[in-house]
């Protein structure tokens, strides 16, 4: 028997509705790439994203078309967001960070129609166009006034095609199974991979995003979107802050400590989303600038983080410089990406905040919807005790199925779980530790050695911003962890006063067999330790026998 119940599509362009109905008059504030500040709200928004949807019919795109944006976090950019998947196209988020040849590979890949670009990137455009025969034109993201004189073919002025664009475009309805939007992984190793996201997908992620346990937005929250919106989706944040009435503030490329304070301050932000990166560089410029009672006048109450482990000493100085919660996430662009948030449960009530630490370094507990298991080498399911530690699979409602043109072949088990590359350890609570990546974890003397773990453990040293792991060859224990150190500003750590400060943290088999210091790190395109580049300088570094 069947229940009877309506079934409506569940469509990215039904929430830009219920967000004009109900909180049109709510923010969204921008700073582009000049630094100027842009006021609008959700109901200017949708207006504008229904006079794309008509320029986009206009110019011959049908549904499924792949319209590509090289654009930073600004009020342009989400309403493309939403007048290019509400109309049945497929938006394609470009991540302008990549190098020229990902760039042209993943853009042909998609077959992209038409690019939507920031000005600033009209010396990208112009290399990467002769190279994208696809393309049949480009539009400025600006006025008249500002266009650029990019020397690209059929390029258009973003305002203007808006203003020439009928206003009264009504969203149409289609199968919820409908793709949506496109993003590739960021290719660490070999090309990047496409994931194309359904508009059923995204509406279940968004929702499960503003669980409480999970990042909570609500109408009355102001939102800080650190995180790009050329990274999977911007974390669902478009389609949960908009879900929520919540503010937004898009801060364009402008990430610095003193230009997201100035946000924060401005705008009165409630909560934060961004890499770990972000927050390092954050906390050692507000410590080093500001006084407790400019901190106090602050609204922050959680800072959201992921992409990487946050390390402890991040959690904590946010929650003893700002009374902040720094609530870490877990997930991948093929799990759209959410998966874990690490929220308390009712037994962390009155806990000491030592042992609320020990919680919030885990990636955190499974979201509904998804389910994350762990696995041994030959494929056998492993205890969620804590102290097992395999390959973490995960499967549910918004993860990916298969690549986009079916690259990389059967992604999924038989059962439907699909392999991260993480190694991780999950406890009877449910909290998932990751340990390391597969590609990275160190194996010496037939045991691992988790290469996170000493990385943020180093972090909490005084003396250290940022760490890195990676394994070096050893002639007796297969491989020995080396330790890269990038040192605070103005400080000068020694090897022996860091092995020393490691000595009482971890196990002595676990101990670096060197430490190396370096003037800064290499990082991924989304912002992640690149130790392909590590290995490559260090990786020869033989340990000494012992």
């Amino acid at each position: 028997m069947l229940g009877l119940m309506q079934n409506r599509p569940l469509l990215i362009s039904e929430i830009l509705n219920y967000v004009e109905r109900l909180h049109p008059e709510r923010e969204i504030v921008s700073r582009d790439p000049d630094g100027i500040i842009h006021r609008t709200n959700y109901g200017e928004i949708a207006g504008r994203a229904r006079r794309l949807a008509s320029a986009l019919k206009g110019l011959g795109l049908q549904p499924g078309d792949r319209f590509a944006t090289l654009a930073w976090n600004t009020y342009r950019h989400f309403e493309i967001y939403y007048g290019v998947t509400g109309s049945g196209l497929v938006l394609h988020t470009v991540n302008p960070r990549l190098f020229p040849e990902q760039l042209q590979y993943i853009m042909n890949h998609a077959e992209d129609a038409y690019v939507g670009f920031d000005p600033v990137f009209t010396p990208l455009v112009e290399s990467l166009a002769p190279h994208l025969p696809g393309v049949k034109g480009w539009i400025a993201l600006c006025d008249r006034e500002h266009m650029p004189k990019a020397q690209v073919a059929n390029l258009i002025c973003y305002e203007e095609l808006l203003a020439a664009a009928a206003p009264d475009f009504v969203w149409p309805s289609f199968d919820e199974n409908t793709a949506c939007t496109l993003c590739y992984t960021s290719g660490t190793t070999g090309n990047p991979k496409g994931v194309l996201y359904s508009h059923r997908s995204t509406l279940l992620h968004g929702l499960a995003a503003n669980a409480a346990d999970a990042l909570a937005f609500s109408a009355r929250d102001s939102i800080l979107m650190v995180v790009p919106l050329f990274h999977a989706n911007a974390w669902s944040l478009p389609f949960s802050g908009a879900m929520a009435g919540a503010k937004l503030v898009l801060p364009g490329p402008k990430l610095d400590p003193e230009s997201l304070w100035m946000l924060m301050e401005t705008e009165g932000i409630t909560k934060a989303l961004g890499i770990p990166t972000i927050w390092l560089n954050f906390i050692a410029w507000v410590e080093a600038n500001k006084t407790k009672e400019e901190i106090a006048r602050l609204k922050l109450k959680l800072v959201g983080s992921g992409g990487a482990a946050v390390p402890r000493a991040t959690i904590e100085k946010f929650r003893d410089l700002f009374g902040v919660y720094v609530l870490q996430a877990w997930g991948m662009t093929e799990t759209s990406p959410l998966a874990t948030t690490g929220a308390p449960l009712a037994k962390h009530e009155g806990v000491a905040q030592s042992e609320l630490i020990e919680m919030q370094i885990k990636q955190g507990r499974q979201v509904f919807g998804i389910e994350v298991g762990l696995f041994g080498k030959d494929g056998e399911r492993l205890p969620h005790d804590g102290a097992s530690v395999g390959e973490l699979k995960v499967r549910g409602n918004w993860v990916i199925s298969g690549y986009f043109k079916g690259v990389g072949g059967q992604v999924m088990d038989a059962e439907g779980w699909f392999g991260t590359g993480d190694v991780a350890a999950i406890d009877p609570d449910g909290y998932v530790r990751l340990t390391d990546r597969l590609k990275d974890v160190i194996k010496s003397g037939g045991e691992w050695i988790s290469s996170i773990e000493i990385e943020n453990i180093a972090l909490s040293h005084p003396d250290v911003f940022e760490a890195a792991v990676i394994a070096i060859p050893h002639p007796v224990w297969q491989e020995r962890p080396l330790l890269i150190v990038h040192p605070r500003p103005g400080r000068t750590p020694t090897k022996e006063s860091i092995l020393d400060f490691l000595s009482t943290r971890i196990a002595k088999w676990w101990m670096p067999d060197d430490v190396v210091f370096v003037e800064s790190l290499p990082h991924t395109a989304t912002g992640k330790l690149l130790k392909t580049e590590l290995r490559k300088t260090f990786g020869g570094q033989l340990a000494v026998a012992g």
